[in-house]
C-alpha cells in the first residue's frame, strides 16, 4: 500500500517510519516519490485505515493512494531429505520429544528478627 503523507523534514520522515513500524503486520516500509512524501508499506493483514489515522494524528495529513495485494509466483517446497538419524524430514519442523529448562537458584532466605524480642534477656 502507498500512502501520501505530509513529510517536510527528516524528523517527520523518521516519525512516519516509526509509526508504520509499530503497526501490526508491517514487514517492510520505505519512503518514495519525487518529493519524498509517499510512504510504501508492505506486510500481511495491515489495517490501512488504522495506519492512516495514526499518521493523521501525528503528521496532520495522510491519504491512501493505492492498495495492492502482492502474490508470490514461486513457492519452494522442501524435498524429503533424511536427517542424520535415518528419518525422513517432510519439511515440517519436528519438535523435540522433551525439553529441559534450566534450574533457577532459589532466592536467598531473609529472616527479619524483632529487635525487642530479646530485651528481657540482657546479659550483665
Amino acid at each position: 500500500m502507498v500512502l501520501k503523507v505530509q513529510m517536510n523534514c527528516e524528523k517527520c520522515r523518521a516519525q512516519a517510519l516509526r509509526i508504520a513500524a509499530d503497526t501490526q503486520g508491517v514487514t517492510q516500509m520505505a519512503i518514495q516519490g519525487q518529493e519524498k512524501d509517499e510512504l510504501m508499506v508492505t506486510g500481511e493483514e495491515v489495517d490501512s485505515v488504522k495506519l492512516t489515522r495514526c499518521l493523521r494524528k501525528k503528521l496532520h495529513y495522510a491519504t491512501i493512494l493505492t492498495i495492492e495485494e502482492i502474490k508470490e509466483d514461486k513457492k519452494i517446497k522442501p524435498k524429503n531429505v533424511q536427517n542424520g538419524k535415518g528419518q525422513k524430514n517432510d519439511g515440517k519442523n519436528n519438535l523435540p520429544s522433551h525439553v529441559f529448562y534450566p534450574l533457577y537458584p532459589m532466592p536467598p532466605l531473609v529472616v527479619f528478627q524483632d529487635p525487642y524480642q530479646y530485651e528481657a534477656c540482657s546479659i550483665m
